[in-house]
């Protein structure tokens, strides 16, 4: 635990022991610091509500004030059950503790919990801290668990830094997916069709094909070969795969087919590896790169569910690697230069890696482990990364790399992912002919460069706050005419603009121009032309920039010159 995460752990139990000084017969159940703060789990009668957090932060700065020295006491199982009789939660938790593992509380004034620590010295040390938000939260995550009262704070060393998390926080607000999607018409969530099933509207679905044009193109001339596989599988497929032993509670229930079990699929990996096994592969075909955009279904709890970041239908950017171990190294590098090269292009320049190996219960013959991670790390080192090793952290099923980007506010996504697999081609029984014309298993790398076409979409659309710039805009150009005189000049200009391929519309409403354009500000449209009698009788059209405002005038042959460097320039950035 890092000296940030002491800080939170300690102001966690300062909260709780708030709560405590102001309801009734409170339980207690894990306050744990997260990665942008702590929470704590309470089950009390009355409900906390976002008009008590300013009644418990007055109570939490009484404790702080009063310095209390967070004291660390051990004691037997029998003491540890005498001081929790009346604390249901505790009491299951305390359970969780092995036979003959230290049991240890710790006290700040008169409150005491079940906790191994570590903590500040005294509650003094707490100088800058918030609480952010209740939530409905089941005891160890069961639905069929009582429903706790999850309550989040964060803290931070000093109150400047709270300060300018609290208004990063303000700013993602603003930045919200799901708030700009109703603003911009992207895309819906509704009832009727199914929680965390997306219907993507006509300029979300824009911004989705040119995602997804380039993401086409680009595999291609990468040396992917592009491949599409069914929505379902028979069960003895995840069978096979594992799916069905280690996945099962995060699938959809079977449907019957012919009397056969069928699943929804939550991955598209055995269908890539059933696509490989018909033939006899040779050592001359590899390596073979196998890209799919495949939409899978995942069972995800329905409190969990969140815009496009958790859905329950999503499209993976999903491709398969099948090399030699000679190949594999060079293989790497290329998947990681591949990934750079892509979050560049949308916008996001700051890129950080994280490996993480071997865990203590793995598949797999350790050489190949040591052979996969050496290739990984050599990797991110020569495409120049700053990164991180997890050790132990890697899947049963091999070592791993996610990549991290940092957004236009500062904060770290978990996008790309690079995964060795040594499970399924054991599974499938995957072979390949060496040239020594002997049997040989192949390396199998599982890599996605955005996640989910879903969640990259919402990460771009925060990351843009909906101003997306204008190789990626729904909508590019916006026609302004000023009366109904300049209608048919305006669909001349339409329909050049179509033709030159940029997505165009024509403002026919009455109106002022004021109007118009601030209707045209609020849809983040990049560009307007305005277009009055003046324009109409020279051939040109005024340009007007969202952010940059009045461009002047020009013919309408320069403007799509220019509209289509700035396109260009956009999609290949380094």
């Amino acid at each position: 635990m890092n000296d940030l995460d002491r800080l939170r752990h300690s102001t966690a139990h300062v909260m709780a022991a708030a709560v405590c000084r102001l309801y009734d017969n409170v339980q207690l159940d894990i306050g744990p610091s997260t990665d942008d703060g702590f929470y704590y789990d309470f089950d009390l009668a009355e409900r906390i509500t976002p008009e008590d957090f300013e009644r418990i932060e007055a109570e939490m700065q009484k404790i702080i004030d009063e310095d209390h020295e967070f004291i660390c006491k051990s004691v037997s199982r029998d003491e540890a059950k005498e001081i929790l009789k009346d604390q249901k939660y505790k009491l299951e938790r305390l359970a969780d503790i092995p036979e003959g593992d230290d049991i240890t509380f710790y006290t700040c004034g008169e409150f005491m919990d079940l906790c191994a620590g570590p903590h500040v010295e005294s509650t003094g040390k707490l100088r800058a801290f918030k609480i952010m938000n209740i939530a409905g939260s089941y005891y160890r995550g069961k639905e069929t668990n009582p429903m706790l009262q999850r309550l989040y704070g964060t803290a931070f060393t000093n109150p400047k830094q709270l300060r300018l998390y609290l208004k990063q926080i303000e700013e993602a607000q603003k930045r919200d997916h799901r708030k700009l999607a109703k603003e911009l018409d992207l895309f819906s969530i509704s009832e009727n069709v199914g929680p965390g099933l997306v219907n993507w509207h006509p300029k979300g679905g824009r911004v989705r094909t040119i995602i997804e044009d380039f993401w086409r193109k680009e595999h291609y001339k990468n040396g992917y070969d592009i491949i599409f596989t069914p929505h379902v599988g028979k069960a003895n497929l995840w069978e096979t795969s594992g799916h069905l032993d280690f996945y099962r509670e995060g699938m959809f229930a079977a449907m019957d087919v012919d009397g056969q079990e069928y699943f929804a699929k939550p991955m598209n990996c055995p269908f890539h590896v059933e696509i490989y096994k018909q033939g006899l592969r040779s050592y001359r075909e590899l390596p073979l790169r196998w890209a799919e955009l495949g939409t899978v279904y995942r069972y995800e709890k329905a409190g969990t569910l969140h815009g496009l970041f958790r859905v329950r239908g999503f499209t993976q950017d999903d491709a398969h690697i099948f090399c030699t171990v000679e190949q594999i190294e060079d293989e790497v590098k290329e998947v990681i230069r591949f990934c750079n090269f892509i979050w560049k292009t949308f916008g996001f320049t700051e890129v950080k890696a994280y490996l993480s190996t071997r865990p203590e219960k793995a598949v797999g013959e350790e050489a190949r482990w040591d052979q996969a991670t050496k290739s990984l790390e050599s990797a991110i080192k020569a495409e120049g990364l700053p990164y991180e090793i997890d050790e132990g952290g890697g899947a049963f099923y091999g070592p791993k790399i996610d990549l991290k980007v940092k957004d236009a506010i500062g904060r770290e996504w978990q996008t790309s992912t690079i995964q060795f697999d040594f499970n399924l081609p054991e599974r499938f029984d995957l072979k390949y002919i060496g040239d020594d014309g002997e049997a040989h298993r192949p390396y199998m790398v599982h890599r996605a460069l955005f996640g989910s076409i879903e969640r990259f979409f919402g990460i771009l659309t925060e990351h843009y706050a909906g101003g997306f710039p204008v190789w990626l805009a729904p909508e590019q150009v916006r026609v302004l005419p000023l009366s109904d005189e300049q209608l048919d000049y305006a669909d001349e200009i339409l329909s050049k603009l179509r033709n030159a391929d940029i997505r165009v519309t024509v403002d026919k409403k009455q109106g002022k121009l004021n109007g118009k354009v601030k209707n045209a500000q609020l849809d983040k449209v990049p560009y307007m032309l305005i277009i009055g009698k003046q324009e109409m009788e020279n051939g040109q059209v005024a340009v007007r920039h969202r952010l940059k405002g009045m461009q002047g005038e020009c013919a309408l042959d320069d403007f799509i010159a220019q509209l289509k460097k700035e396109e260009l320039e956009k999609t290949t950035a380094d």
